[in-house]
C-alpha cells in the first residue's frame, strides 16, 4: 500500500497540472495580452516562464550585480522596498515633467523651468526619505522575522522541558554561606 500512495500522489498532481495549464491556455485565449508575455507551462524543465522575462532575469543574475545582490540578501530587500516605495513619486514627477513640456511647446519656458527644478528638488527630498524608510522597514521586517523564528523554534522544540534553559540557568547559583562574609563587621 506504500508504493500505491506515491504513484497515486504523482497522477493526481498530473492531472491538477494538467487542469492548471488547460485554465490558463483558457486564460490566455480570451485575454488581449501579447504572445511573448504568456505563461507556458509546457517547457522542459517544468518551470514556468513569462517570455523572455525569465531569460532576462538569468542574465541578470549572473552580472556582477545579481551575484553581489545574492551575497548580500538584506541590501537585495531593502533595493526592492525603496524600488517599490519610490515608483509614486517617480510616476508624479514624470508626469509633471510631461505637462511642463506641454506647457513650454504653448510658450511657458520660464514655468517650466521652475516646475521642474522644484520637482526634481522634492523627489530628491521625497526618494531620500523613502530610502530611508524603506531601510528602517526592511531592518524592522528582517529583525522580526529572526525574533519570530527563533521563538517558534524555541516553543516548539523537540527537546524535553527539563533540558530547555530557563531565565534563572543563566545566573551562577549562589548559597548562603557566600553572603555571610559580606555584611559582618
Amino acid at each position: 500500500m506504500a508504493k500505491e500512495e506515491p504513484q497515486s500522489i504523482s497522477r493526481d498532481l498530473q492531472e491538477l497540472q494538467k487542469k492548471l495549464s488547460l485554465l490558463i491556455d483558457s486564460f490566455q485565449n480570451n485575454s488581449k495580452l501579447p504572445k511573448h508575455s504568456r505563461i507556458s507551462l509546457d517547457s522542459d524543465d517544468g518551470v514556468s516562464r513569462l517570455g523572455s522575462a525569465g531569460s532576462k532575469v538569468v542574465a541578470f543574475m549572473k552580472s556582477p550585480v545579481g551575484q553581489y545582490l545574492d551575497s548580500h540578501p538584506f541590501l537585495a530587500f531593502t533595493l526592492l522596498v525603496f524600488i517599490v516605495m519610490s515608483a509614486v513619486p517617480v510616476g508624479f514627477f514624470l508626469l509633471i515633467l510631461v505637462l511642463t513640456t506641454l506647457a513650454a511647446l504653448l510658450g511657458v519656458i520660464i514655468l517650466e523651468g521652475l516646475v521642474i527644478s522644484v520637482g526634481g528638488l522634492s523627489l530628491l527630498c521625497i526618494l531620500c526619505g523613502l530610502g530611508f524608510v524603506s531601510l528602517a522597514m526592511s531592518g524592522m521586517m528582517i529583525a522580526s522575522y529572526v525574533v519570530v523564528s527563533s521563538l517558534i523554534s524555541c516553543w516548539f522544540s523537540p527537546r524535553p522541558l527539563t533540558q530547555q534553559n530557563t531565565s534563572c540557568d543563566f545566573l551562577p547559583a549562589m548559597k548562603s554561606a557566600d553572603f555571610e562574609g559580606l555584611y559582618q563587621e
